[in-house]
């Protein structure tokens, strides 16, 4: 009987090109910060052409009547969706410190990139018809150093919103970015909101 010897199967590990290039680390080019940027300056300067161009209804102080019942005017509805959005800004940043890392708040999981998401679309939305309020009825009868930063802002704020999701959406940016993007946007957040809803607060209390 012819012995039979089995020798142990040598096995070799090609590296193969498409998993050695799957794992390799994505290259994020500067040059793409032009995207975001672009966006960013295109948006902010046409919200500054349509506040210089529309003709407003020459209204130096607010209607009597309100949109929504409850409030006794518009400027009170006014103030009050910009607080709003502002509590939400706030909830945007505690969420996304969560998402980083930065604050660790249970439970883990996706429910705060949900919370991330949604309170900053509502955001969004609460703050399209303070901007129609300001562009379309009032008009400012002497621009003082308040109305002209509030003004800045105000064509500043949807520009950085087109900006972070061109941020979100195209994934060819550095990390750093769209934590800048959001900082600064909460920043202009903020800014509308103190030369508006805490200025009107301080100077005729706080109601509806």
């Amino acid at each position: 009987m012819n012995e039979q010897r089995f020798a142990p199967a040598q096995v070799t590990q090609q590296p193969s090109s498409q998993a050695s290039q799957s794992h390799r680390p994505e290259k994020h080019s500067l040059a793409w910060l032009l995207l975001p940027l672009g966006f960013f300056a295109a948006v902010s300067l046409g919200v500054g052409w349509l506040i210089s161009y529309i003709p407003t209804t020459q209204h130096p102080y607010p209607p009597a009547n309100s949109i929504i019942p409850g409030f006794s005017d518009t400027i009170h509805l006014k103030v009050w969706l910009a607080t709003a959005a502002l509590g939400l800004a706030i909830l945007q940043l505690l969420t996304a410190s969560r998402i980083y890392g930065l604050l660790p708040l249970p439970p883990k999981g996706r429910l705060y990139n949900i919370i991330h998401r949604w309170s900053g679309r509502l955001a969004l939305l609460l703050t399209l018809p303070v901007a129609f309020y300001c562009l379309l009825i009032v008009s400012v009868p002497q621009l003082s150093m308040r109305v002209m930063i509030h003004a800045t802002l105000g064509t500043l704020i949807y520009g950085a919103v087109a900006a972070k999701i061109t941020l979100v959406r195209v994934n060819r940016f550095p990390g750093w970015t769209l934590p800048i993007m959001g900082a600064l946007l909460f920043a202009i957040i903020l800014g509308l909101w103190l030369t508006s809803s805490y200025w009107f607060f301080n100077a005729y209390g706080v109601g509806l």
